[in-house]
C-alpha cells in the first residue's frame, strides 16, 4: 500500500510542525502560504512548498492539488481563507479534510462547510497541560500558538523570598504563574502570598516576547 500524500496550507506553528513531521517521516507533502519565510525554511523538508495567498482570486484554482489524500488546512487567523481552503478542497474531491478552528462558531462554519474533522489545538493542548499538571506530569517547554507558550522555570535570584502577590509577577511581567513545583509535588492551588524559596520551580504561561525578558535575566 502506497503512502498517504498531504496538502496543508497555512504555515503558523501548527501548520509547520504538521508538515515538517510528516515530511520527516518520509510522506509526499504539499505546503501553501503567502509568506516567503516560512515557506524557505520548510522547502528542504518537503515535497512542494508554494508561496500563494488563497484569498486572492484564481490563486486556488491554479493549485493542483486533487491528487492528494488528505489536506490540513492550518488558517485558522483568517477565518476567509480557512474557509475558502476547506470549500476547494472538497470541491477536489480530497477524501479526508482536516481543518483547524480557534472558536467554536469557526469550528460550526468549517464543519458547514464540509470539512471532515475540525481540530483545536490550542484548546486541546491547554486541557492535556492540564490534566498533565494535575496527574503530577511537567513539561519544560510548550507551544500554545504563535504568539504564547508555557515554560517551567527555576525561580529566578530576585524572586527568592518574596511572595507573588508582593512580586505583581502579572502586571510587571506580563506572565501568569499556573503552577509552583516543589520536589516531586505540583501544586495549581497557589497561594500568592506564598514565599518563593531557592529550589523551587514555577510554570508560567505567557507571550513569547515576555517570557524572553523573563527568560534573558530581566527578571528584576
Amino acid at each position: 500500500m502506497s503512502k498517504k500524500s498531504y496538502v496543508v496550507f497555512g504555515l503558523g506553528s501548527f501548520g509547520y510542525s504538521v508538515a515538517e513531521t510528516l515530511g520527516d517521516s518520509g510522506y509526499e507533502v504539499m505546503v501553501v502560504d503567502k509568506d516567503s519565510d516560512p515557506i524557505q525554511s520548510i522547502s528542504p523538508k518537503i515535497t512542494y512548498a508554494v508561496k500563494a495567498d488563497v484569498t486572492d482570486p484564481g490563486v486556488l484554482e491554479s493549485l493542483d492539488i486533487s491528487q492528494f489524500d488528505v489536506a490540513v488546512i492550518a488558517l485558522s487567523e483568517n477565518m476567509e481563507a480557512s474557509i475558502m481552503a476547506t470549500l476547494y478542497a472538497k470541491e477536489c474531491e480530497i477524501p479526508k479534510v482536516v481543518a483547524k478552528a480557534v472558536t467554536a462558531l469557526h469550528g460550526t462554519v468549517l464543519r458547514k462547510v464540509g470539512a471532515d474533522e475540525v481540530v483545536f489545538p490550542e484548546r486541546d493542548m491547554g486541557v492535556r497541560v492540564a490534566q498533565n499538571l494535575m496527574a503530577g506530569g511537567m513539561v519544560d517547554f510548550l507551544e500554545l500558538s504563535d504568539e504564547y507558550r508555557l515554560t517551567e522555570i527555576h525561580v529566578p535570584p530576585r524572586w527568592v523570598g518574596h511572595s507573588l502577590n508582593a512580586l505583581d509577577v502579572r502586571a510587571r511581567y506580563n506572565v501568569n504563574v499556573i503552577a509552583v513545583k516543589d520536589g516531586e509535588e505540583v501544586s495549581m492551588n497557589i497561594d500568592p502570598d506564598q514565599i518563593l524559596e531557592e529550589d523551587q520551580f514555577l510554570v508560567v504561561m505567557g507571550e513569547n516576547k515576555s517570557l524572553d525578558r523573563l527568560l534573558g535575566g530581566r527578571a528584576d
